[in-house]
């Protein structure tokens, strides 16, 4: 059996020491070189289109991160497994940014950054965290341990998913009319959904203006969720706050993009949450296992919801 590490721009190398101690003997190539496209299983990223039609050899498509709406955006993707990477120190990881974004915006730390830069010496009123209302939109596996995060921490947290959801301390939601209810109150407002082509886009104006006026995002998904232009229009007519960006949909960000210049905007170098290189080589490496002894696969997608 071999493996072929597939991404358009390459840089998946930081992977191949990894793999290499977890697979010995295997072979493992890099596309475009010879040889990857004869390779039974396909490591990708972000592959260019119809190159995984092309193996015909392929028997497995492996993400190497918990996403694989770039897979999926390939109308030429071959009708075979796609995996993906579960870990949950990336839930935790995600956790803790989002916490910390959360709070950016109830201590108004957003504020007094700006006015730091000013020299202005200046408080503002304090909100606790009980009268700070939190909606995480996405409620897997990272988006349940958020808001069980946020809920412990003392915040009001609702939250949205496409299917309905029990989460003990968290008003859940599901459907346009618990849209709706789950924003109605919200001041800080947190995207972990999947990108689907039902979510793309989803952060625009109609959803901003079911916020309360003073409300900021938190974006740590996928940039593709986001309609940037909605998003200054709201922030520059006084009904948003500001937001915190992690993801874009083209990385990295240009130097000439005017969100880095806007106030109120955070851009952060998509670092909410990194899963380790071994733990990905693990993940991969038990499922090749099993696709050679014809056992089930772990972290199938489904296909029908794009994750």
């Amino acid at each position: 059996m071999r493996l072929a590490l597939i991404n358009r721009d390459g840089g998946l190398d930081f992977l191949e020491e990894r793999l290499r101690e977890a697979l010995p003997g295997i072979p493992l190539l890099t596309w475009p070189e010879d040889g990857a496209m004869d390779a039974e299983v396909a490591i990708c990223w972000d592959p260019l289109p119809g190159t995984l039609r092309d193996m015909r050899n392929l028997r497995l498509i492996h993400s190497i991160g918990a996403g694989v709406d770039k897979l999926l955006a390939d109308p030429t993707l071959p009708d075979l497994p796609v995996c993906r990477i579960r870990d949950h120190d990336l839930a935790r990881a995600m956790g803790e940014y989002c916490l910390w974004a959360t709070i950016w915006f109830q201590r108004q730390f957003d504020r007094i950054v700006l006015n730091a830069r000013s020299k202005i010496w200046e408080r503002f009123v304090q909100r606790p965290a009980a009268e700070t209302p939190v909606c995480v939109l996405g409620l897997g596996a990272i988006g349940r341990h958020v808001a069980e995060q946020l809920r412990d921490a003392g915040y009001p947290v609702h939250g949205w998913s496409r299917t309905a959801r029990d989460i003990p301390g968290i008003t859940c939601h599901t459907g346009q009319d618990g849209m709706h209810a789950a924003l109605a109150d919200a001041l800080v407002v947190i995207c972990l959904l999947p990108l689907t082509p039902e979510t793309h886009g989803i952060l625009n104006s109609r959803l901003f203006a079911q916020l309360p006026e003073g409300a900021g995002l938190v974006l740590c998904s996928r940039g593709e969720h986001l309609a940037r232009d909605d998003l200054l229009e709201a922030i520059r007519s006084g009904h948003m706050r500001g937001a915190v960006l992690d993801v874009f949909d083209r990385e990295p960000l240009s130097t000439e993009d005017p969100l880095w210049e806007e106030p109120g905007v955070l851009i952060t170098p998509h670092m909410s949450a990194l899963t380790k290189p071994r733990r990905i080589a693990e993940q991969i490496a038990d499922n090749v296992r099993r696709l050679r002894e014809g056992r089930q696969l772990c972290n199938l997608i489904d296909r029908s919801r794009g994750y």
